[in-house]
């Protein structure tokens, strides 16, 4: 009886700090990466000439790159136990992919871009994951995944409204918000390193 009464007593455990750090991390990139996503289609189709079967070609194939990509780095991470330095890797090489689509002279390069940044997201995801599992106890780890997801989400609705509001801004300059995604890319590298 007096162990319920000591059990309610208790204040309730907090999220850990690196699960807020995670999902900022999350957050800037999904900013990033979203701000090109979003107009990508229109910026190949325009800008690059290309057709609706090629605009589905490439984000087919970087889809689906990064499903078969995360097969691997869950297996990878329990393997080598070096969580957070694969999920470094994995956002880095979505970061530095980020500058390619704003110099892209054709759809190849594009198509090598997306690829690039899929294998990232790929890399990155499960040993976030389980470092989000790592960090959290039990009581709170349903509240700590949701979290990461929500920040995540945030920023996938960030990145195509601040997308959409700077190709006003600059008469549909592509190139220009292209080249402004890569500062959140960067930014959540710098977070999570």
């Amino acid at each position: 009886m007096q162990a319920q009464v000591d059990e309610r007593r208790r204040p309730p455990e907090r999220i850990p700090a690196g699960v807020w750090v995670l999902g900022g991390v999350s957050l800037l990139m999904d900013v990033s990466s979203e701000m090109i996503h979003a107009l990508l289609p229109l910026f190949m189709v325009t800008a690059l000439g290309a057709g609706a079967l090629t605009v589905g070609v490439v984000e087919g194939l970087a889809e689906s790159t990064a499903l078969v990509v995360k097969v691997f780095s869950g297996v990878l991470s329990d393997a080598l136990g070096r969580r957070k330095a694969l999920a470094v890797a994995g956002y880095a090489l979505g970061a530095a992919t980020k500058p390619l689509f704003a110099v892209a002279p054709s759809s190849a390069v594009v198509l090598a871009a997306r690829l690039l940044d899929r294998v990232g997201k790929g890399v990155r995801g499960a040993p976030r994951d389980a470092l989000v599992a790592d960090l959290t106890p039990p009581a709170v780890r349903g509240a700590a995944f949701g979290l990461r997801q929500s920040l995540d989400t945030v920023g996938a609705f960030l990145g195509p409204l601040a997308a959409t509001g700077l190709m006003l801004l600059w008469a549909g300059d592509f190139r220009r918000v292209f080249w402004v995604a890569v500062i959140p890319g960067a930014l959540s590298v710098l977070l999570l390193a």
